[in-house]
């Protein structure tokens, strides 16, 4: 129990002070927030780290509290349903941002890697939503249902939250590598340091939120079988 409580002390502390330095990025190095030019594209990191990517790794860890901290299983399964929506709500005004962005300087958009793995991961992130909606919030779902489909969405889950992760890390150092020339990313300036621990806040945040879903709290099983239970008295 202990050791359950230090590792989701310690995801939180990365989550926490991720959002902190990508704050401290946009404001301090990139011109701050705003609704037009550099200023709303800053909303695309910003929304991306700390709400995004902070909220589906809460969503995950939902789970995996301590006993004594959880709610019923009605109530959590709504909680952890209600943090991925909110993330993915937190994605579409991300891209809506850096789309908005680049198209009024006339930049163009989905040209790189970071763009297209980006775009496929919010996407995958929404079809991972609707079916879990589908099978797991709708009481005529088949108890059978749930039971298969637990351990893919679990997989899911964890996979395209490790690969938003991967793909946010790509975007900054593209970032990075577009816009310093004077000095360049590979001088090692301010900016660049900076924003390379956040990167490393960043992996931190999801190796610990990772470990934290496949070691502490209530298994999943067991809520598979909640899923039956319920299914069975309706």
């Amino acid at each position: 129990m202990e050791q359950a409580r230090h590792a989701l002390f310690a995801a939180l502390v990365f989550g926490l002070f991720t959002t902190i330095y990508v704050l401290q990025w946009v404001f301090q190095y990139r011109g701050g927030l705003s609704g037009e030019g550099k200023g709303l594209f800053n909303w695309h990191p910003v929304l991306q780290l700390s709400s995004f990517i902070f909220l589906n790794g809460l969503a995950i860890m939902v789970y995996r509290l301590p006993s004594s901290w959880q709610g019923s299983h009605e109530q959590m399964k709504y909680i952890h349903a209600g943090l991925n929506v909110a993330a993915f709500l937190s994605a579409v005004v991300a891209l809506s941002a850096v789309f908005g962005s680049q198209s009024s300087s006339h930049f163009p958009n989905l040209f790189s890697l970071h763009s297209w793995l980006g775009l496929t991961a919010v996407a995958l992130f929404c079809a991972q939503i609707v079916i879990a909606a589908s099978i797991y919030l709708f009481p005529f779902t088949p108890s059978s249902w749930r039971k298969t489909f637990m351990p893919v969405h679990t997989f899911l889950g964890r996979f395209l939250f490790g690969g938003i992760i991967a793909v946010s890390v790509i975007g900054i150092t593209e970032a990075l590598i577009f816009d310093l020339n004077d000095p360049k990313y590979t001088d090692s300036p301010a900016e660049a340091i900076h924003a390379n621990i956040m990167g490393l806040l960043l992996v931190g945040y999801g190796v610990t939120v990772l470990w934290v879903s496949t070691r502490s709290g209530k298994h999943v099983s067991q809520y598979s079988q909640s899923e039956e239970a319920e299914a069975k008295v309706k």
